[in-house]
């Protein structure tokens, strides 16, 4: 008896009528899956992080980031066979060198180690451990569908969108997160499938945890001052965002420079915040707490405190992610952002204490903002992320100046966000549809035109001619006559002043007119460079040679031929 083949059916009798509707029945799909994902590390946080409450104040309490931070980087390394980063930068790469293909692994391992740095008390956000998850796993139902690349990556879009809307109940925030930072492309395609999966994401959040914000806030009342000082503010943002880049930078930096295994320097990082945390409790864990105060007011600390918290939380956070612990950089920012608004508050307050300034909480919800724009350079991200956690759309003006001059601010002086900085200096950031990512899935080898004739350097001129007859070529290689080593090139032009006079035919040889300096292309050079270097010295054709040996003519016109079928492959919906 024959099985009924549903995976077929699904695929071929209902969905592929309108690919579309089969990429936003699998968006759903995917967006309940990263949901689930992102609540269940939600919930073990909360259970970690009760369950270690009592030991934090006892003498040896420093040493409980430690721990966890040790146990993170022993599972991501030597049990899933991971290394340590901040997930978001990973899901990009593989949508841009790898068409969104990510292992089943990644859809739970970054939970795990997360769960382990954060739950002890490590500075860092569950939000990029989730959208690595979401990612994974909308590739491998991807996978199981059957899916193209173009879809693939839509649907590790979806995965992601799903994460993000579930861990903080804001489905636009999601969506526009996802199509700004991950895919950073705006097309139809994307933009259906993502938001049913946002939305599948938040209502699952909802169904099993509430329909709750998650920083509630009182009405605001928003003058004409206090939007002039939203410039302060967006500028003092910046600086903190540029300042927490480096740091991790520096950080990441130093540490591998360090001739200890890896667990422990992931115990050092966590050691020293477990310490900084002695006198700023604000530092440890995801902050969230910490937020909730800020925004309602409630934050009883002075200016000097304040301002020392925002640097010693930067610091925390750096020596976590920098020396090896596992989570994100939302979380932190987020309560970074409040810190900052706080201590701005504070010092507009003493500096002109007869204006009848907003609530302080107001700006450390606007810090919020301009810390994740700086950071991610995604203002429209910030902008409906922050609406969406705290429900404060009645700040949405200053929300917006402050979002779009603190990103400008960041990418003057830091032209790539901190997610995809590494990948620029790389060259591993493709987005789709660029030069760059076209041309990554051709190579040298693919393009080589064989059908060259090969010269030795003693034929004489006559010999040569009569093999120029029987060629359509322009171009022929000259070739050692016993190794078989490429000497130079011949062009029809270099031969055109002895074309008329017959009495040169038997006294000219190759090797006196052809060019021993000639531009060559190895068969693992980048395309994009070898497009560069043609257009920079107007040539048509390059010989490509490996081992000092010719094989074969790459040309500028076989190179955009197959780059216009590429890009039709790519782009097509």
């Amino acid at each position: 008896m024959r099985i009924f083949n549903w995976r077929y059916f699904a695929n071929w009798v209902i969905f592929r009528i309108d690919d579309r509707l089969l990429l936003m029945f699998i968006g759903i799909i995917v967006g309940v899956c990263s949901g689930l994902a992102a609540i269940g590390l939600n919930r073990s946080l909360i259970a970690m992080l009760e369950w270690l409450h009592e030991y934090r104040h006892v003498w040896w309490g420093f040493l409980l980031p430690a721990a966890g931070a040790a146990l993170s980087s022993l599972f991501l390394n030597k049990i899933v066979k991971e290394g340590a980063g901040h997930g978001v930068p990973e899901v990009i790469y593989s949508v841009s060198r790898y068409g969104g293909l990510m292992r089943f692994r990644s859809s739970f391992s970054r939970l795990i180690s997360s769960c382990l740095t954060i739950g002890s008390g490590g500075s860092a956000g569950p939000e990029a451990p989730v959208v690595m998850s979401g990612a994974a796993i909308g590739s491998n139902i991807a996978k199981l569908f059957n899916l193209n690349d173009r879809q693939r990556i839509t649907i590790v879009g979806c995965g992601a969108a799903g994460a993000i809307s579930s861990i903080f109940n804001a489905p636009i925030a999601g969506m526009v997160f996802t199509i700004e930072v991950i895919l950073g492309e705006w097309t139809a395609l994307n933009i259906v499938p993502i938001a049913m999966a946002s939305v599948a994401g938040t209502e699952i959040s909802r169904i099993l945890q509430g329909n709750q914000i998650a920083f509630s806030h009182r009405l605001f009342h928003i003058d004409l001052t206090d939007i002039f000082a939203c410039v302060g503010l967006a500028i003092l943002t910046a600086a903190a965002s540029i300042l927490l880049t480096r740091m991790l930078r520096s950080m990441h930096g130093i540490s591998g420079k360090v001739r200890i295994p890896l667990w422990l320097r992931a115990a050092f990082g966590g050691c020293a915040v477990g310490i900084i945390g002695i006198s700023f409790p604000v530092v440890v864990g995801e902050g969230y707490h910490s937020i909730r105060t800020m925004i309602e007011g409630g934050y009883s600390s002075g200016f000097a405190i304040v301002a020392t918290a925002t640097l010693a939380k930067i610091l925390a956070t750096s020596l976590t992610l920098g020396w090896g612990g596992s989570g994100g950089i939302f979380a932190p920012s987020l309560v970074i952002g409040s810190l900052a608004g706080l201590t701005y508050h504070r010092c507009l307050v003493f500096l002109w204490p007869s204006v009848d300034w907003v609530n302080e909480g107001c700006f450390a919800l606007l810090g919020m903002a301009g810390l994740i724009s700086g950071m991610l350079q995604a203002p429209l991200t910030a902008i409906f992320l922050i609406v969406e956690i705290t429900g404060g759309y009645g700040v949405i003006l200053p929300l917006i100046i402050i979002s779009a001059i603190s990103s400008t601010c960041s990418h003057y002086i830091e032209p790539a966000s901190f997610y995809l900085k590494e990948l620029v200096e790389k060259g591993q950031l493709l987005r789709p549809g660029t030069d760059a990512r076209v041309l990554s899935d051709l190579s040298v080898p693919e393009l080589i035109e064989k059908d060259c004739v090969s010269v030795t350097p003693n034929m004489l001129l006559r010999d040569f001619i009569a093999i120029v007859e029987k060629s359509h070529r322009n171009y022929f290689p000259v070739e050692d006559e016993k190794t078989g080593d490429f000497l130079g090139m011949i062009h029809l032009d270099d031969i055109r002043p002895y074309l008329f006079n017959p009495i040169m035919y038997d006294a000219v040889i190759l090797e006196q007119i052809m060019n021993p300096r000639v531009q060559v292309v190895l068969p693992d050079d980048d395309l994009s460079d070898v497009l560069n270097r043609m257009d920079e010295n107007r040539l048509f054709s390059m010989p490509v040679v490996a081992n000092n040996k010719f094989i074969g003519m790459i040309s500028k016109a076989t190179l955009l031929d197959q780059y216009r079928k590429e890009l039709m492959v790519q782009t097509t919906n």
